[in-house]
């Protein structure tokens, strides 16, 4: 089997992978919505795949790993990794988590990210804001039992309450979190209780996790880590580096973690596990989060969860973004990963007709938190071309031809 062709079309905003073989067997993978821009990175790549027989993963990934970095760089890179294992199994008509060592499980749970303007009328950065927040969420669909908040720097809190932080507020800045420095003593309480208020809200039963940063001072970190040490929280996620940082403090990490017993969590930006290997190795956090789409893949992000196991490091697999595709391939590599998976974050952000034009979920396939390990062949989804031609832009109209 060789690979005669890779494709790249901007569906809703999200970049669909397709690559082509000589035997009539396609693959998929997907990109996260934010990264319409990751198009033309894929296609560069087409030279150095095609010719490639597709089932040998590792050999294919070696010709482009190399053009990958830390996200969004390792974008293109990973839909690609996903799309050959998505061939890989489609060729054995096996699914891809046989291929990557076979389930341990066969229900993975999954966190639902929820941001306040998800909330109808919305839910503002204050008590009881977060409070109404906490009660959406539990009305919600699929009865998740896992919420993640965003709050913080990763959040609009840094410009909705007055002298939040020492340093000059930016409202145009060309960069994803462009806020970091100081807390004032205001608005360190006023995050403290807004956390509080969102946990206490949803009540037994329930688990939490905040999604807080990048831009906390250290000090700031560890302080916010000990004065919530009492709500139990799943973890803090991202406070001093992460999301789009393109390096990883480990040290300035490691500095909180040894100092508190609230779980301190990151890692969604990086890029390879060789990146995650002095993370793990000196237990800086407790909590890893890589993604699958920006990591370098399944084969990837299944080697860091065995090491971070290896190193009593617990995985809960960052995916807020990576459409109905990605949705597929985390449920298929999370049912292989050991024990140490918490849950990986559902990819809610993507519109409901993706189910219409794809084949593979009957609707939104979490129940009470869970979803099913499914057995189709590879990742298990395929696109139902007739109805999903009518969402491709006029410049990728041959997409599926």
């Amino acid at each position: 089997m060789k690979i005669t062709d890779l494709r790249c079309a901007v569906i809703a905003n999200s970049p669909v992978v397709q690559i082509r073989t000589d035997e009539g067997i396609t693959g998929w993978g997907q990109i996260e919505t934010p990264k319409p821009y990751v198009k033309p990175q894929v296609l560069d790549l087409k030279d150095w795949i095609v010719g490639q027989d597709p089932r040998d993963v590792e050999r294919v990934m070696r010709r482009i790993r190399v053009r990958g970095g830390f996200k969004p760089f390792g974008a293109a890179v990973s839909a690609i990794e996903h799309a050959l294992w998505d061939i890989a199994g489609k060729a054995l008509n096996t699914p891809t988590y046989r291929l990557l060592g076979g389930k341990v499980r066969d229900k993975v749970r999954t966190y639902r990210t929820l941001y306040q303007a998800e909330v109808p009328g919305g839910a503002p950065h204050t008590p009881d804001g977060y409070r109404k927040w906490a009660e959406y969420g539990k009305s919600l669909k699929g009865e998740f039992t896992l919420f993640k908040l965003p709050s913080a720097y990763h959040s609009s809190m840094v410009r909705d309450f007055p002298d939040y932080y020492y340093g000059e507020v930016q409202t145009d800045a060309p960069f994803p979190y462009p806020h970091k420095g100081t807390m004032t003593k205001e608005g360190f309480d006023h995050l403290v209780a807004c956390i509080t208020a969102a946990k206490e809200a949803l009540g037994p039963g329930y688990n939490t996790a905040v999604d807080a940063g990048p831009g906390f001072m250290p000090i700031d970190a560890l302080r916010l880590a000990k004065a919530v040490e009492h709500l139990h929280l799943m973890w803090l996620e991202d406070m001093i580096t992460g999301d789009y940082v393109p390096y990883v403090n480990h040290d300035l990490y490691a500095d909180i973690t040894r100092h508190t017993t609230t779980p301190i969590h990151t890692g969604e930006q990086i890029y390879l596990r060789q990146n995650y290997k002095h993370l793990i190795e000196s237990h800086a956090v407790n909590v890893v989060g890589p993604d699958p789409a920006d990591v370098g893949g399944l084969a990837e992000i299944k080697w860091v969860a065995e090491h971070a196991d290896l190193h009593g490091i617990a995985m809960a697999p960052h995916g807020t973004a990576n459409g109905i595709i990605g949705l597929a391939a985390l449920i298929q590599v999370c049912a292989t990963m050991p024990d140490n998976l918490i849950a990986f974050e559902y990819p809610a952000r993507f519109e409901p007709f993706w189910y219409d034009i794809t084949e593979g979920f009957d609707g939104m396939p979490v129940k009470g938190g869970l979803i099913d390990v499914p057995d189709r062949p590879g990742l298990g989804i395929n696109f139902i071309v007739k109805e999903a031609k009518k969402y491709l832009t006029e410049g990728d109209a041959n997409f599926f031809d």
